[in-house]
């Protein structure tokens, strides 16, 4: 959970200095809700890709870690 907050609060105020550009207004314009909305998309596909890659080598990662713990210590002195 506080990994997904931490991505949430970077996505949100990365995309607000992006987009939000006048602060006269309570609502958004037009224009910021579009932008608002393209960025937010933007970084949730590249988080899901990121994801992706994560879970595909993770697996590997792991079989390499518990093959180190199983192996034998180097020559001393190493």
């Amino acid at each position: 959970l506080r990994d997904f907050l931490l991505v949430y609060n970077r996505m949100t105020e990365l995309c607000f200095r992006h987009c939000v550009c006048n602060l006269n207004y309570r609502l958004l314009t037009g224009r910021e809700e579009s932008c608002l909305d393209s960025c937010a998309a933007r970084l949730v596909r590249a988080n899901h890709r990121l994801m992706g890659a994560y879970v595909g080598l993770m697996p590997a990662l792991l079989q390499r870690r518990a093959a180190e713990h199983g192996a034998p210590a180097g020559p001393p002195g190493l």
